[in-house]
């Protein structure tokens, strides 16, 4: 049977920044990709309205999905109402249960920006609730019971809101695939001018690739790397499941070992 693996972000430029190279590895070993994008970027531009941003966004997310060969789901909320809410966390949970997702990758509790946070708590909720029937989900997906490891990526600037580094549990190695990340964030187009203006990011590719070559530095292994950090066990997989290690092998490398 073919392991599947789901990133979860909060805005559809996300994934690519943070968890594609370790989607398209996974890719690699054998898992199949999918997506899921809680937010529609709808707040993303100075220039553009509402309903034609949101229009540019999706089509350049499904474009971004294409690249990385990920089963894309669409936004469910638009930006900013991203909430703790029990209906969105049905919707949230109906992907995670069609998907039923052996490793989840999404977000770092501890982020500049509440839309990602609370992507993040979405998602955990999300899967831990992945095999309680008496939680009905919109729309109405069947419960499954396997281990669901859930993996939290390193926060925007590597660092938690108050400006403290924020350390990885373990590294992946994604120096072989940054082309296709890099051509995957790219197709975000709509965003370059946005972050310029919104928060001084002077280049939006070159942005994550030096990130990303910031922790391969910070893995002292790899030319460029994605870091990790696990989210607790219980009620999501059986204590010591590393499906990152067993998939990956000498691309994956634990903090322990740097």
């Amino acid at each position: 049977m073919t392991k599947t693996v789901l990133a979860v972000g909060a805005h559809p430029d996300d994934v690519e920044f943070m968890m594609a190279g370790t989607l398209l590895v996974l890719a690699e070993a054998g898992y199949e990709p999918h997506i899921f994008v809680v937010a529609s970027g709808s707040c993303g531009s100075m220039l553009i309205g509402k309903d034609e941003l949101v229009r540019t966004r999706l089509k350049e997310a499904k474009a971004a999905a294409e690249q990385l060969k990920a089963r894309f789901y669409a936004p469910v909320v638009d930006d900013l109402e991203v909430t703790y809410s029990v209906p969105l966390l049905r919707k949230v949970a109906a992907v995670v249960r069609e998907v039923q997702p052996d490793i989840v990758l999404t977000h770092s509790p501890d982020e500049y920006m509440e839309d990602h946070t609370i992507a993040a708590r979405l998602t955990v909720t999300a899967v831990f609730s992945r095999g309680m029937p008496n939680f009905v989900t919109d729309p109405d997906r069947p419960v499954y019971n396997k281990d669901a490891v859930l993996y939290q990526c390193l926060p925007y600037g590597l660092c938690d809101t108050r400006g403290r580094r924020v350390e990885a549990d373990c590294f992946v190695d994604i120096t072989g695939v940054m082309d296709t990340k890099t051509r995957a964030l790219s197709c975000h187009e709509s965003q370059r001018n946005w972050l310029d203006t919104s928060q001084r990011m002077d280049s939006y590719v070159q942005s994550m690739q030096d990130m990303s070559l910031e922790v391969g530095r910070l893995s002292r292994h790899f030319k460029a790397a994605e870091g990790w950090r696990y989210h607790n066990y219980r009620g999501f997989c059986s204590e010591g499941a590393s499906p990152l290690e067993e998939a990956l092998g000498a691309r994956f490398l634990p903090s322990q070992e740097v």
